[in-house]
């Protein structure tokens, strides 16, 4: 298989078919999303993807990619790469009442009115959510080293002892 700009929009069931396999690399400057979630995208993203027939009969979409982008720690505010290797697994729909009839192995693709899906939408969709919550070094490469951590300890606030504004009202009961 040898590497090839990768196709805007691909037709899955006409892929699968075929018996399509692609590698190629999608430009950082195609991924918005993921340039705007990061600080800086180091590296174009590769891509695999493979398009196949299952015993059932359902189309199926694989696909892995690959790249590393800079994030911001979030204990002590410095940038670090971050490698992202995802692996995904979908089989197109082209409504919802096709969702329910998946297996549980594979995700739905939403496919547009022509039956295509963009590529670029999905191989970003995949990287973003494979980036972390929290973004952080690993403790030891941390500036911020465990024992200046602090996991939000809770003051004890002390209540000043008030008057209680019905006892005026006790008293006038206590009169009768």
């Amino acid at each position: 298989m040898q590497k090839v700009k990768l196709p805007v929009e691909i037709d899955p069931f006409r892929a699968a078919k075929r018996k399509l396999d692609y590698q190629g690399t999608l430009e950082v400057k195609r991924l918005p999303r993921l340039s705007e979630a990061s600080l800086k995208v180091n590296s174009d993203v590769d891509v695999w993807l493979r398009f196949e027939t299952d015993p059932l009969g359902l189309v199926v979409v694989q696909g892995r990619a690959l790249t590393e982008v800079e994030l911001e720690c979030q204990r002590c505010g410095e940038a670090f790469s971050y490698a992202i290797d995802v692996e995904f697994t979908y089989s197109p729909v082209c409504d919802e009442s096709q969702v329910e009839a998946l297996t549980e192995d594979y995700e739905p693709l939403q496919l547009n009115d022509d039956n295509y899906f963009v590529v670029q939408e999905l191989i970003e969709d995949e990287l973003l959510l494979a980036l972390p919550i929290i973004p952080r070094h690993s403790l030891s490469d941390c500036l911020v080293k465990e024992s200046e951590q602090v996991f939000g300890e809770i003051e004890e606030v002390v209540e000043e002892s008030k008057p209680n504004p019905f006892a005026v009202l006790e008293s006038l009961k206590k009169k009768d």
